[in-house]
């Protein structure tokens, strides 16, 4: 055989960096979830840890301090609902997206949550509710945008069928008639 023959296509090569991608995003969420859930000692302490009785929204939400939405935010922070939404958001997202199945609901969801965190940080804003820098290094595309791309990039490319369980989970009957749930 020849070299070229054995080199991978464009399409494996897109194929598995699209995998490499889905896996990396969805550690990031996992990750999350198990940070605040056991309180690992990186964003979240273990004194704060979730399963401890700490408040997984409380801390970021009730320090908003800038946007549209920062009373709302207040509002929510700490409270038993955006709690326990925000877990099972990060958990299910996560496992969906480094298992390879469900992507395009977890891609909705994921870029409605990154969303909501967007709007939290409001990166267009130049100062806070209290007259000091933001620190926003871009008023438009900051990591919740990347990583909501991301999510949408798996979904659209099936990325699942690859190094993951999308194959499988298409062929399960109720997501072979419901293609939303692929």
């Amino acid at each position: 055989m020849t070299a070229i023959a054995d080199s991978p296509t464009r399409t494996d090569t897109a194929a598995k960096t699209m995998a490499v991608l889905r896996i990396a995003t969805g550690f990031v969420f996992l990750w999350a979830f198990f940070d605040k859930a056991f309180g690992l000692g990186y964003a979240t302490k273990s004194a704060n840890a979730w399963f401890g009785g700490g408040s997984p929204t409380k801390g970021f939400l009730s320090r908003v301090d800038v946007g549209p939405f920062e009373s709302l935010f207040h509002d929510w922070a700490g409270a038993f609902w955006a709690d326990l939404l925000f877990m099972a958001g990060l958990f299910g997202i996560g496992a969906a997206v480094v298992l390879g199945i469900g992507l395009r609901v977890a891609a909705i969801s994921g870029t409605l949550m990154m969303l909501l965190m967007w709007a939290a940080e409001w990166p267009l804003a130049q100062m806070t509710s209290t007259g000091q820098p933001t620190m926003s290094t871009n008023p438009v595309v900051d990591y919740h945008i990347v990583y909501a791309l991301a999510l949408i990039a798996v979904a659209w490319t099936n990325a699942g069928d690859t190094w993951g369980l999308g194959r499988w989970w298409a062929g399960i009957p109720q997501v072979r008639d419901n293609t939303w749930l692929r």
